[in-house]
């Protein structure tokens, strides 16, 4: 019902924004200026028959009278484990870019070098993270980061001992090449 109680000032918000008076757009969408007052003031209960015409008039949707609803903002999907590497995601699953948190272990197998479209980006939280690219062979340690074309051969795993946390960032194709496909 809040929603319902937020239309009349959003609609009076979108009629002020185009500098109409009430008389203005109540004309323009064929109905009395006193039925759009006490549609604006929360005085008349809003319907379709009534606010079709005057979203229209507004060039907006009824959708955007309503307002978004306010979702959760917590993410709530499960870490995975696979292949040496514990995934925690940090965005939601219809995400475009996507982030997770990544513990690369030790005793992880050797994987070999990948190639997908699009571009990945990481930052260690803490331990090594060897980063195998291209020809090039980098450790990074904590508080480093690094960014690349993953149409480059590129494979990751923890250096020495101890495992690297890392943060990734994959648009949605690294995403699936890389945490989805059967290991190879």
């Amino acid at each position: 019902m809040e929603e319902l109680e937020r239309l009349g000032p959003r609609l009076r918000t979108a009629r002020q924004e185009r500098g109409w008076t009430l008389e203005e757009l109540a004309g323009r969408a064929g109905m009395s200026v006193s039925t759009l007052s006490r549609l604006e003031s929360g005085k008349r209960q809003a319907s379709l028959e009534l606010l079709l015409p005057l979203t229209r008039q507004l060039g907006i949707r009824v959708d955007d009278l309503l307002g978004p609803r306010e979702e959760d903002p917590r993410v709530r999907r499960p870490a995975t484990c696979r292949d040496g590497m514990t995934v925690a995601p940090l965005t939601r699953e219809a995400s475009e870019v996507r982030a997770y948190k990544i513990t690369y272990h030790p005793d992880a197998p050797e994987r070999e070098p990948r190639t997908h479209e699009g571009h990945d980006w990481l930052y260690v939280l803490s331990g090594r993270l060897r980063l195998v690219l291209g020809e090039q062979q980098l450790v990074l340690g904590r508080g480093e980061a690094a960014e690349f074309d993953t149409t480059t051969p590129h494979s990751m795993r923890a250096e020495g001992s101890r495992p690297a946390e890392v943060i990734s960032i994959f648009n949605s194709v690294g995403e699936r090449l890389h945490l989805h496909s059967p290991a190879g």
